[in-house]
């Protein structure tokens, strides 16, 4: 089965800056699939040819195994960052406007409309103007726009920012039932590694125009806590430091903030080294109190993937699967 997304060695330049370097990835049909990296990585330029906005300068897109032209930009939806709705229009008759735009026919698009409007809370809004909304309630309007006509694939551009935890929900929500009702594919672009962690079943991310990391997000975490566990002591640092010896290394040590006089570590133990073995042998030794493997969320693996400094013991990467 071909993917529904295939970006294959892409590059782009703008006057003399290379934002692309040859990136490849490949997003499932069905996936919400998310698309990070810091500001100016190039993600937007990935995005606007994923729109059809632009062109590679060298490389390829396959949209489910065809090369991606002109035609299959009314099969993608997308809600750009820059938010912008005309202010003159009322709300229902902007939001019809769109969705003719995107290929339907009037009673078809007022008909899906009422019930978007009606289920993200929108519908007393139909008949009142675009310059009254709220930034939030706009954002909700441009959701409905890119999700109407039901596209194959769904770009989301930092669908959330500016929305409070019920409506950030609601979203979220209604990005899952699409893909469960439609097998909608979803590419998320956001620096919300809360939403990437509940949402996607894959990643990649762009740095300096190149793809540093890549893959499937239960995957990637797995292999990325490999060898490392979380361990809770009573023993002083040096002692516990000494007990390691050299069949592991502390990465990171700190106070235990739930027991008065102890310490937590996390420490990568040596390949080929026998943990329930290793672990006997020091539990004593090191007051032991707790030993679970290491799950570093996606906000460490982001930082680490870009070469800058991780609290690997701050509360969100002490996850475990």
């Amino acid at each position: 089965m071909p993917h529904a997304l295939d970006v294959r060695d892409v590059e782009k330049s703008y006057a003399g800056h290379r934002a692309l370097a040859g990136v490849s990835l490949a997003v499932s049909e069905g996936a919400i699939f998310g698309l990070l990296g810091p500001n100016g990585a190039g993600k937007t330029t990935l995005i606007r040819m994923l729109t059809g906005i632009t062109a590679p300068d060298r490389g390829e897109i396959r949209f489910f195994g065809e090369p991606f032209a002109r035609r299959h930009v009314a099969q993608v939806g997308y809600l750009p960052e820059e938010r912008g709705l005309y202010r003159g229009m009322r709300v229902g008759e902007q939001a019809l406007y769109l969705a003719r735009l995107s290929g339907l026919e009037r009673a078809e698009a007022e008909r899906r409309l009422r019930h978007w409007f009606e289920r993200l809370s929108v519908d007393g809004w139909w008949n009142r103007n675009v310059s009254d909304l709220s930034k939030g309630m706009a954002q909700k309007v441009q959701f409905i726009a890119a999700v109407i006509h039901e596209p194959r694939v769904l770009i989301l551009d930092e669908p959330l920012s500016g929305f409070d935890p019920v409506n950030a929900a609601r979203i979220r929500e209604a990005v899952l039932e699409l893909r469960r009702a439609h097998g909608t594919t979803v590419v998320l672009s956001t620096h919300d590694m809360g939403s990437v962690e509940e949402l996607c079943d894959e990643v990649a991310l762009v740095h300096k125009g190149e793809v540093v990391l890549k893959g499937a997000v239960r995957g990637l975490r797995a292999a990325a806590g490999a060898g490392r566990y979380r361990v809770g002591f009573t023993a002083p640092v040096i002692g516990f430091t000494n007990a390691l010896g050299t069949t592991a290394e502390l990465l990171a040590v700190a106070p235990d903030r739930d027991r008065e006089g102890g310490h937590v570590a996390v420490v990568r133990i040596g390949e080929g080294v026998a943990v329930p073995v290793w672990l006997a042998a020091r539990a004593e030794e090191i007051g032991l109190t707790s030993f679970t493997p290491y799950r570093p969320g996606m906000r460490e693996m982001f930082l680490e993937a870009v070469g800058e400094q991780v609290d690997l013991l701050a509360s969100s990467s002490t996850e475990t699967d």
